[in-house]
């Protein structure tokens, strides 16, 4: 018997997939869940071994959640539920566990649930890796200790690169991820300023930049009193930011 979680932020839907799980008697259904952010919350607590989630939901969308979800160190087996008509998946079909078109029917759900019962930890792995994923994600997941905490994007003030860690700032905390700076800075290039080899800053957090003594830049932000260097580099393209 798997243990399965059901993640929709329509209740009607909600309730379709638990009265199919229920003539199945096969699974248990242990919780529920109306977006992403809910889904990883009880993911963690719960432990499902199966994610029946929509694709299109508030908060967080289903990709982004499974995005973050695989990169624990016992994913949950995603199968995506979805209104989409058949050309929207095409681009991702082949690399998903299993997708089930609304309205779902048991033949087709039965049958994702056994194949995602045959899945290996690894195999789940090469699957998500091998998903389309949204090309920018809403949140930034940090893991600690096993549990992971999401980041809005908007609350980040700066990222700061030290060794092999990035330090994401936001206004009342600090905590450690190991994306790159580079890919970061791909990412979110419309929120981001680079102002030096390690650092990228939050266009919306920026106040002002000040002059040193020695000549070179520093950025003034809002909601925290640190004052980031700009590289001689970068001190161009800041400059031309902050007359805009």
């Amino acid at each position: 018997m798997m243990k399965i979680l059901v993640v929709d932020d329509e209740k009607l839907a909600r309730a379709r997939l638990r009265e199919l799980i229920s003539k199945n008697g096969e699974h248990a259904i242990v919780g529920e869940a109306m977006n992403g952010n809910e889904a990883i919350e009880k993911t963690m607590s719960l432990k499902p071994e199966v994610l029946l989630m929509d694709i299109r939901m508030p908060v967080m969308d289903g990709l982004e959640t499974a995005m973050h979800l695989m990169s624990m160190e016992a994913p949950p087996a995603v199968i995506f539920t979805t209104a989409y008509d058949q050309h929207a998946l095409e681009a991702f079909e082949v690399n998903a566990v299993d997708y089930l078109l609304k309205p779902i029917r048991k033949d087709r759900l039965d049958m994702a649930l056994q194949k995602a019962k045959k899945l290996t930890l690894k195999q789940l792995r090469q699957v998500t890796q091998a998903q389309e994923q949204p090309q920018v994600r809403t949140h930034i997941s940090v893991h600690m200790r096993g549990q992971i905490t999401l980041i809005p994007i908007q609350d980040i003030v700066y990222f700061m690169a030290d060794n092999k860690y990035v330090t994401v700032r936001t206004a009342s905390e600090q905590h450690l991820i190991e994306d790159s700076l580079v890919s970061l800075e791909e990412e979110f290039k419309d929120r981001f300023l680079r102002i030096h080899r390690n650092a990228l800053v939050a266009v919306d957090y920026i106040r002002g930049i000040e002059k040193q003594p020695s000549g070179r830049w520093r950025v003034l932000l809002r909601d925290v009193d640190d004052k980031l260097d700009v590289s001689r580099r970068h001190t161009p393209a800041v400059r031309r930011w902050t007359r805009r």
